[in-house]
């Protein structure tokens, strides 16, 4: 008899209006041109002749594994998302960008509170089931959210939450 596992459940993914229309533009592109592309430069590199030492068959079917892989994971994020409404300021939410600073470190750094399907060229993202995260959601400027980390506690105080 074979060994059955639990499914996991997917994970709900917060995204914002622009981020779920990329993904979904992205999804379909991949899933139409890229296929065909794809397809296109396997028939190429077949007709090089022995497939055995063919380095250009490999290539080919390698990015095929790893578009197929992308389709599958925007698949997966898309029927599991939640697209966010108006992202508030007030509290740290998926789609906030919130300003930390660490106990005894006078820098602020900033971080986009949500999925990493939002990710912002030049802020790093934290997402709400991490350690961090999951201190900040829901915290206001001026708390102060404590947190394990692999070092042990570590304290952040909220100095701004922006769109």
């Amino acid at each position: 008899m074979p060994t059955r596992y639990p499914l996991r459940m997917a994970e709900i993914q917060h995204l914002s209006p622009q981020a779920h229309k990329r993904l979904s533009d992205e999804l379909h592109d991949l899933t139409t041109r890229g296929r065909i592309d794809i397809a296109n430069q396997i028939e190429v590199a077949r007709l090089l002749g022995d497939l055995s030492e063919n380095g250009d068959y490999h290539a080919a079917k390698e990015e095929q594994g790893k578009m197929q892989g992308r389709i599958l994971h925007l698949s997966s994020v898309l029927e599991n998302c939640e697209i966010l409404a108006e992202t508030s300021t007030t509290t740290v939410a998926p789609g906030t960008i919130v300003g930390v600073r660490f106990e005894g470190d006078p820098t602020t750094e900033k971080y986009l509170f949500g999925s990493i399907e939002e990710r912002t060229e030049g802020i790093d993202i934290v997402s709400a089931g991490s350690p961090m995260g999951k201190a900040l959601e829901g915290a206001q400027v001026g708390d102060h959210c404590t947190y394990e980390a692999g070092a042990g506690l570590l304290t952040v105080e909220i100095v701004s939450i922006e769109k």
